[in-house]
């Protein structure tokens, strides 16, 4: 089967009713057999496993072409659990404009356990590879990347990783399988906030690690999944196997629109750089083009002709785009980086990131136009 058609189809709960969706299985605890010993349904306490959970971690590894998935109650959740399962000494190299909160996470929480990282600019596979030290362990991905939307050549990365015995995660959240599968360009887990696009309505809060191998690495993972508890509930689960049914529908027109905004917004003269994989200007246009199929996803960002003041003059003139954080909903939103980023994020003051929604283009385009004509 198709694509879209297994999203749909497969790994859905049945139960005797004849209900043609799955039924949310909210109980925390299952009852044992006859024997006081087994548990004949597969599940026995809700923190471990449960069927809507089981569910949806059976339709994102197939969406991915992983042999496995472990979800989580955060896309930043999963990312702490992969640094997890370092040992104290490791060296990770990092993406120089990774997601802020990623770089938050290594210097508060485990920089105390003597895990170190080096910021290396993931276009210059050179300077990746000069990065690389003797306890380097994992290279970490992100394509596109938050916010300056880097495309990092994932095969070339992955070649480097395997010459030097490390693993290597890629942060697939703003490309989607729709888009880009870096299991297939050799990726040992694929990253995903389940929060943005695969929720698709700014409602469910989640994320998950896909494995490309059940190996040591993954057993280690799916323990503190188990044991730390920061697990998806039941409903979260349920929503977002909703929401996947409708993935295929929504993504090719947050792709279009984003096209579109982009080709709009470049032309015009109060736009200083739009920062788009799709242009043809885009530095990494070319690498886009090989790795991400049918489209160059929803997420642009663009710097405004002047300061910090004329970008959030543009962002709260517009009427169609809600200032607000986050991504990947059927609304679009604009959002001011810098200011949630704080004082020492690389990011331009005069950067606005957008989420292109899957509202009419001509509307969308005509919002841009009458809040720039008031700059």
């Amino acid at each position: 089967m198709e694509f879209s058609t297994r999203i749909i189809h497969e790994d859905n709960i049945k139960d005797t009713s004849g209900a043609v969706m799955s039924p949310i299985i909210l109980s925390t605890t299952f009852e044992r057999g006859e024997d006081g010993i087994s548990y004949p349904g597969g599940y026995f306490y809700s923190r471990y496993d449960n069927p809507n959970r089981h569910a949806l971690e059976s339709k994102l590894a197939k969406m991915e072409n992983g042999a496995a998935c472990v979800s989580f109650a955060s896309g930043l959740a999963a990312a702490t659990n992969v640094f997890q399962s370092l040992k104290s000494g490791d060296h990770i190299i990092i993406p120089d404009d990774t997601y802020f909160s990623i770089r938050s996470i290594l210097d508060q929480m485990f920089g105390a356990f003597d895990i170190s990282y080096t910021l290396v600019d993931m276009t210059d596979h050179a300077g990746v590879e000069n990065a690389i030290q003797p306890n380097t362990v994992l290279i970490w991905m992100e394509t596109p990347s938050n916010p300056s939307l880097k495309i990092t050549d994932i095969e070339a990365i992955v070649s480097i990783a395997k010459k030097h015995n490390c693993f290597t995660v890629a942060d697939n959240t703003w490309a989607t399988p729709f888009y880009t599968k870096p299991t297939d360009l050799g990726v040992d887990i694929t990253l995903h906030s389940t929060t943005k696009y695969l929720g698709g309505h700014s409602d469910i809060l989640g994320g998950a690690l896909i494995f490309k191998e059940t190996n040591e690495r993954y057993e280690r993972i799916r323990a503190f999944q188990k044991l730390g508890g920061a697990v998806p509930s039941p409903y979260d689960c349920w929503l977002l196997c909703r929401s996947l049914a409708t993935f295929v529908a929504r993504m090719p027109i947050h792709s279009n629109n984003a096209m579109q905004l982009a080709s709009y917004l470049e032309a015009h003269p109060k736009i200083e750089r739009i920062l788009y994989p799709g242009l043809p200007s885009h530095p990494q246009h070319s690498v886009a083009a090989k790795q991400m199929q049918h489209g160059y996803g929803g997420m642009l960002s663009i710097l405004v002709k002047g300061d910090r003041a004329a970008a959030l003059k543009l962002a709260g003139e517009l009427k169609l785009f809600t200032h607000a954080t986050s991504l990947g909903g059927v609304e679009s939103l604009i959002e001011h980086r810098k200011s949630i980023e704080g004082d020492a994020s690389p990011t331009a003051d005069n950067l606005l990131r957008i989420s292109v929604g899957i509202e009419d283009i001509k509307d969308l385009t005509e919002d841009f136009k009458q809040a720039l004509a008031k700059l």
